[in-house]
């Protein structure tokens, strides 16, 4: 998987003032969970926007400027609710020999007979959850579509494979073609199935069996 470098200062105090004089200065104030302690630490907003905003997944290398090099995902995310701005983010340190659960995007590839016919194509699961060791992690999942028909479904169980667990159901239906609907409420109801199944994702990362502490609220 492809890591994003993320350039950040080690801070000496968490209080409220510092907290705040690092987002007036433009800098983020985070979190590196899962090691012996937490470590606290900040970065420049701009340095985020290649990890927070876009659909990819990626892995995090926090370099520090002790000269410390730490591997980490993603954990958890707080933004302001008015401006968006990113006010505070947890991470979760990575080990190689421990296994790491992430959300990693679906790529589809190939043209569908079934659309081509005047079906449907429904994106149920546009991202699945996998455990994997860090250096196993994909980037994205390729389904290969360009022989789903009509009526056909692509499960979980066909995608398996054994550099990772996909945490679904076998019978997790990731993408389907179903045949164009006339009635209004049928379309709506299939609408409101989507958007559900996209809506239902976890975190982007956590190490196995790990749960970090919440993020600092109080800051």
């Amino acid at each position: 998987m492809k890591s994003i470098t993320i350039k950040g200062s080690q801070r000496e105090s968490v209080g409220k003032a510092s907290t705040k004089a690092l987002r007036n200065a433009g800098k983020v104030p985070c979190v590196l969970y899962g090691g012996d302690k937490p470590l606290h630490f900040s970065a420049d907003e701009l340095a985020f926007r290649h990890l927070v905003y876009t659909p990819n997944a990626h892995t995090v290398v926090i370099e520090l400027e002790d000269g410390q090099k730490l591997k980490a995902v993603l954990q958890d995310i707080q933004f302001h609710p008015v401006t968006d701005k990113i006010l505070h983010i947890d991470f979760y340190q990575l080990f190689n020999d421990k296994p790491v659960t992430m959300n990693i995007p679906i790529r589809l590839e190939g043209n569908s007979p079934g659309v081509r016919n005047g079906g449907r194509l429904l994106f149920r699961k546009r991202k699945l959850a996998i455990k994997a060791l860090p250096d196993l992690l994909p980037d994205f999942i390729t389904i290969d579509i360009s022989k789903l028909k009509i009526g056909g479904t692509i499960p979980v169980e066909t995608l398996l494979n054994d550099d990772y667990t996909i945490l679904h159901p076998d019978s997790t239906a990731v993408v389907q073609v179903k045949a164009s609907r006339t009635s209004v409420d049928d379309e709506e109801e299939e609408e409101e199935e989507i958007e559900g199944a996209e809506g239902a994702e976890g975190t982007e990362g956590a190490a196995e069996g790990a749960e970090a502490p919440a993020a600092e609220a109080k800051e």
